[in-house]
C-alpha cells in the first residue's frame, strides 16, 4: 500500500512523478491519435446545481441527474440507484484512467533516466 511513498521519498525519488505538478511528458507522445476528455455539463448547470468545487469534475452530469432524481422521487430515494451506480462506476473509471497517466507518466520518467545512462556510457 504504500509502494508509491517509498518510490516517492526514498528509492526513485528522480523518476517519480508529482501529483501536484504538471506532467512533464505530452499526452499525445506515444499515441497516434488520442482524444482529449471534455467536460459534459457545463458551468452554468453547475452553478445553478450548486456543486461543490470538489464535484466539478469529469461525472459532473451523472452527478447531476442523479441529485434530479433524488430531488423528483423524494422521501423515496431507493428510486435511483440506477443514477448512483452510473455516477460511482464513471468516478471509478476517472480514477483508473488518472492512476493509469501516473504510471505512463512514471514509465516515461524512468525511459528517460535509462536512455541518458546508456548514452553516458557510450
Amino acid at each position: 500500500m504504500g509502494a508509491h511513498l517509498v518510490r516517492r521519498y526514498i528509492t526513485e525519488r528522480d523518476t517519480e512523478p508529482d501529483p501536484a505538478k504538471k506532467f512533464e511528458f505530452d499526452s499525445q507522445f506515444g499515441f497516434g491519435e488520442r482524444k482529449e476528455r471534455e467536460m459534459m455539463a457545463t458551468q452554468e448547470q453547475m452553478n445553478l446545481a450548486q456543486l461543490p468545487l470538489q464535484q466539478r469534475d469529469y461525472c459532473a452530469h451523472y452527478l447531476l441527474t442523479f441529485m434530479k432524481c433524488k430531488r423528483n422521487n423524494w422521501p423515496n430515494f431507493l428510486a435511483c440507484k440506477h443514477e448512483r451506480h452510473d455516477w460511482d462506476y464513471c468516478q471509478h473509471q476517472d480514477y483508473v484512467m488518472r492512476m493509469k497517466e501516473y504510471e505512463r507518466e512514471r514509465r516515461l520518467q524512468l525511459r528517460k533516466k535509462r536512455i541518458a545512462a546508456k548514452a553516458e556510457a557510450a
